[in-house]
């Protein structure tokens, strides 16, 4: 199970979510966003990162997240911050997704099964990224909300491809959601911090800590 941590903006919380035992972590390049950091301050929190981690052995992913932004830039981004993956969480077309290559995935935010249905055919997945996220449905907004979404769509996808599972997650529902959704990670953003943009630490390690804790629970059981 991958845990994303989503909208870091300092090397420090990037320190301290990655020694919590997070897998990913997300840069929001959305000006819209709270949780915003531009190009050249994540090309110096990078760089900072992978000097303070050079002794250190840790596998982290890096994401960066894009709304509606041109593949030029994207590409741009992705190549000076050093980042691993893409995510595309706007109203982007399907040759975007293409244009950017194996390494992009799409957000979607289905307000029901069959828009879901609709999404995933015009969205296929690249194969080194994960096959999609599933966000919580809000008229004009794209992600970053802090409200459940449905899980039971989110279940009809998971059951056919790895997804990340996002909306509203907290540390005293994010065990739940797991265990009716089965994804194959989940992502967090607002459900971790004490204000918007602003991690907690402590937040952070009970989400983490919740998560581990039902892992080892369904493999005991198994």
């Amino acid at each position: 199970m991958k845990v994303k941590i989503c909208g870091i903006r300092t090397v420090e919380d990037a320190l301290s979510v990655i020694e919590a035992g997070a897998d990913m972590l997300g840069f929001n390049f959305y000006p819209g966003s709270p949780r915003y950091i531009n190009p050249g301050d994540c090309m110096d929190l990078v760089v900072q990162l992978e000097t303070a981690l050079r002794e250190e052995i840790y596998d982290v992913t890096l994401v960066g997240v894009f709304v509606n932004q041109d593949p030029e830039f994207i590409h741009a981004v992705f190549r000076d911050c050093h980042l691993d993956l893409i995510q595309l969480s706007g109203d982007e077309p399907p040759e975007v997704l293409e244009a950017l290559g194996e390494r992009a995935f799409k957000a979607l935010r289905p307000e029901s099964v069959e828009a879901l249905h609709e999404a995933i055919l015009r969205y296929p997945p690249h194969p080194a990224a994960p096959g999609w996220l599933v966000d919580s449905y809000r008229p004009g907004s794209y992600g970053g909300t802090g409200e459940v979404g449905d899980w039971g769509i989110a279940r009809v996808l998971a059951a056919r491809v790895p997804i990340l599972l996002a909306g509203g997650l907290r540390a005293d529902n994010v065990a739940e959601a797991i265990r009716q959704v089965g994804p194959w990670g989940v992502d967090v953003a607002s459900g971790v911090e004490s204000a918007p943009g602003v991690k907690d630490p402590r937040k952070v390690r009970e989400f983490i800590r919740a998560v581990r804790s039902f892992q080892q629970e369904t493999t005991s059981w198994q």
